[in-house]
């Protein structure tokens, strides 16, 4: 499938939230966007274990209300709520912190929208990456998921080589920015808003870090 950096970048709608979890001040940072399928062809491919793998990480554990799950060399956690084929919600473990994701289904015109928002913590790791730090991780999960349903005849997108290539830094370093404008948009500063963009462009794509 040939990447068309422009039209996927475009297609997610990305937005930053002021929240609290658990008495203390978080952020949600919500992407959606729209896919040629049905609401129970999406929440399938969102929820079958025999499927994230195809567009996302190998996954194992017990994915039902109450259940917990392993992404393999990623997060782990317990599924805390569950109302298929249109809503789930996660705690998200990761390198002993934890934040949540929260995901929603629903029909839009001839297809299927599904809108994702992980809401994590205010601390450090926010000061230093900003939104960026999830959301281009998602950003590319969520293009991965375009070339999954597009049919199993499709190859499964590789993140990791897309990252090093042209397209791949331009869509990641367009996906950063816009994260940027959602945080000040949020009210963040503009400054440490656009320095946690370009630290997060410089992750995804194994760059040097940007000077202080």
């Amino acid at each position: 499938m040939h990447f068309d950096f422009a039209t996927h970048l475009g297609a997610i709608e990305r937005s930053v939230s002021n929240l609290e979890r658990d008495g203390a001040p978080a952020k949600g940072v919500t992407l959606s966007r729209t896919y040629a399928t049905t609401v129970e062809d999406l929440w399938d491919a969102v929820t079958n274990a025999e499927r994230i793998p195809r567009w996302f990480l190998p996954i194992n554990g017990d994915l039902k209300l109450g259940g917990k799950y392993q992404l393999e060399g990623n997060a782990s956690g317990t599924i805390t709520d569950c109302d298929a084929p249109t809503f789930f919600a996660a705690t998200w473990e990761f390198g002993g912190g934890v934040s949540w994701i929260e995901v929603r289904i629903e029909a839009e015109g001839n297809g299927a929208r599904l809108t994702l928002c992980h809401i994590a913590p205010v601390n450090e790791f926010w000061d230093q990456y900003g939104p960026g730090a999830v959301g281009v991780g998602w950003d590319l999960g969520l293009v991965g998921l375009v070339y999954h349903l597009a049919g199993s005849t499709m190859e499964k997108f590789d993140e990791t080589a897309f990252a090093t290539s042209e397209e791949g830094r331009a869509f990641i370093g367009g996906a950063s920015d816009d994260w940027a404008r959602a945080a000040i948009d949020a009210g963040d500063d503009a400054a440490a808003a656009r320095k946690a963009a370009k630290a997060t462009t410089a992750f995804y794509t194994g760059q040097p870090a940007p000077e202080a």
